[in-house]
């Protein structure tokens, strides 16, 4: 079987064309011949419409709603068949989905330049010093993090709303006086450039085949997510159920997140400890655990806000609420580790090499860290902090409550 799979694929049957808003006018030979050539040619009805003069043999718009398992193309394997793209089919395309299920043996791939690439051009930015992110069918909170002054950053949007909404965001959270620049059917005959500010921003008529480039200002009150863990406590809405700044930048230490891991926050309160998580790269992944439903509400609403609304929230009680769940790579426990079974589960879920670290504020919790160490190992450390208050007309220390934190690696 193996064997005839290898003869089978000798040959790539499928073929993926990178197709820009100029049509046939901007693709080379072989693109037009593996276009001609194919017995099926599979697009989006714009694509299609694009290259009609090149196709003989059947076109087949995207069904509606889109196959993400592109079972339709995958059954046609052995015959010859081309998928049309936008720009770099691998660019936050089809390209990368088709690579799901096809061997890269079976495909030939001709791309054309990225929506991020001609935007770059046109505004003669260095497209490896510009932040890019596609908020094409995504929240626009996804922009968030990349918020920093002086940044430059190209969006993918959604449609001819997408500037908009971004405008919107900028001017609510203080980078008002950034400078948009919306860039419209970028190659094509009717390509057009236009420049506004975010506040006040009032575009009409805007095609929806458009890429939003960012140039980053911002006032004295602008909601800036830095780069380092441990951000200030008040860029999070809680109940006072967070870990401060200063034990979550610990914490976060001892988690170690590694790429494309996942994190379970059990007892997340506010969340700030898995949205951190997620901050630190965008391939981090983290569930977040809470027993209170209002809790709950409140870390969605810091994930929006935080520029990490793909945090998954459970609400109920560990360990009940951790049955089945996906494996985590990294476990937190931030509230609820003193209760019956929930060290236990973790500890049970947790994969081999992952890190698991526990908090403790109160005696009992700290009792059931103490008794982990002493069976498993690890690291116990003690944490103090004091902060300078006023004292009458003076100062003195204060000290926080101590926390008694376990870190630990499972063999």
């Amino acid at each position: 079987m193996v064997a005839a799979e290898a003869k089978d694929v000798a040959a790539p049957w499928l073929t993926i064309v990178g197709v820009g808003e100029d049509g046939l006018d901007g693709l080379g030979a072989e693109a037009k011949r593996r276009i001609a050539e194919a017995e099926i040619v599979f697009g989006g009805r714009r694509h299609l419409a694009l290259v009609a003069a090149a196709i003989s043999g059947e076109a087949r718009p995207w069904p509606s709603p889109f196959d993400a398992e592109m079972r339709a193309v995958t059954a046609l394997r052995g015959k010859r068949v081309c998928v049309l793209a936008s720009g770099d089919p691998f660019c936050h395309g089809a390209g990368t989905t088709l690579a799901r299920h096809v061997a890269a043996a079976e495909l030939r791939t001709i791309p054309a330049p990225s929506a991020f690439s001609l935007a770059a051009s046109r505004l003669g930015w260095a497209l490896p010093e510009v932040e890019t992110v596609s908020l094409h069918g995504k929240p626009i909170d996804l922009i968030r993090p990349l918020l920093h002054p002086a940044t430059r950053i190209i969006a993918l949007t959604s449609d001819a709303d997408g500037p908009g909404a971004v405008a919107r965001l900028l001017a609510e959270t203080g980078f008002g006086a950034s400078r948009l620049t919306v860039l419209e059917a970028l190659g094509g005959p009717n390509e057009r450039i236009r420049t506004a500010q975010a506040a006040g921003f009032a575009m009409e008529e805007i095609n929806p085949l458009n890429v939003l480039a960012i140039s980053v200002d911002s006032n004295s009150e602008a909601r800036i997510l830095p780069l380092t863990p441990g951000m200030a406590d008040g860029l999070f809405e809680h109940d006072g159920q967070i870990s401060k700044r200063e034990i979550r930048a610990l914490t976060q230490s001892a988690l170690a997140p590694r790429r494309r891991e996942l994190l379970w926050d059990i007892g997340a309160g506010s969340g700030s400890v898995s949205i951190e998580w997620m901050l630190r790269h965008p391939s981090l992944r983290a569930i977040a655990i809470e027993a209170s439903p209002e809790r709950a509400g409140r870390i969605a609403r810091n994930a929006e806000s935080c520029g990490v609304p793909g945090l998954e929230i459970v609400t109920g009680t560990a360990p009940a609420a951790l049955a089945g769940l996906p494996a985590p790579d990294a476990v937190f426990v931030g509230g609820g580790g003193s209760e019956a079974g929930v060290m236990d589960a973790a500890i049970d879920a947790l994969k081999s090499g992952g890190r698991l670290v526990a908090n403790a504020v109160t005696l009992e919790m700290e009792a059931v860290l103490i008794a982990c160490q002493a069976e498993r190992g690890g690291d116990l450390t003690r944490i103090g902090l004091s902060r300078a208050a006023p004292v009458g007309t003076m100062q003195a220390w204060r000290p926080a409550l101590p926390v008694t934190q376990w870190a630990w690696q499972k063999p």
